[in-house]
């Protein structure tokens, strides 16, 4: 039985189904070739820098009636409470219930620790009486001891020392504007004591 071979315009039909399929894939190729290059030359974006502020510390003086006086580094957003336990803690004559220990502190700030021996100057007493004269709530510069002194808004020990050695070496106060002559004295401490003091030859 003979066997019909098929004729070459039923044999084309293949061939051209090859070399389509070929194009295509060149094609394909060529396309995916040109998105890669394009992909690497693009330059990677700059990085992100997250830089984080760390707020400066507090710089706290404190004095009075605690273990260990001096100026101490807090962190922002530290009470008196902190401040006091930086210092060692408050010692055995600290009256602590003339401090508020949860008041936020302030950079520079001063925390003094007042001793229960110390009086209360005017402006915390808040016991006075009516009546009471202006000059019973003052401390007497010329008679006042050293720790009468400290109970003063802006001195220390160190300047309770030198308005009593001042004193004693030259006498009786005349003035309060006297005072300016104690080394560490200034015209801004001054005014800052005034309402809490008064002069009266004994």
């Amino acid at each position: 039985m003979a066997t019909s071979k098929a004729s070459p315009s039923q044999r084309a039909p293949r061939w051209w189904d090859l070399a389509f399929g070929v194009v295509v894939g060149v094609l394909l190729g060529v396309i995916l070739l040109e998105a890669l290059w394009l992909t690497l030359r693009v330059p990677p974006g700059e990085p992100i820098r997250i830089v984080t502020v760390t707020p400066a510390a507090l710089q706290v003086h404190v004095t009075g009636a605690v273990a260990r006086p001096g100026v101490y580094a807090l962190p922002p957003g530290s009470r008196v409470q902190d401040a006091l336990q930086a210092a060692g803690g408050p010692t055995e004559d600290a009256d602590l219930e003339r401090l508020n220990l949860a008041r936020r502190l302030q950079d520079g700030e001063q925390v003094r620790v007042p001793r229960r021996s110390t009086p209360q100057p005017p402006a915390l007493a808040g016991a006075a009486t009516p009546a009471a004269s202006p000059e019973a709530l003052k401390i007497n510069i010329n008679t006042a001891t050293a720790q009468e002194l400290e109970a003063l808004p802006g001195i220390g020990p160190t300047l309770a020392q030198r308005i009593v050695a001042y004193r004693e070496a030259n006498g009786p106060f005349t003035s309060i504007e006297q005072l300016l002559e104690v080394k560490g004295i200034g015209p801004v401490l001054l005014e800052k004591i005034r309402p809490y003091i008064f002069v009266e030859v004994p």
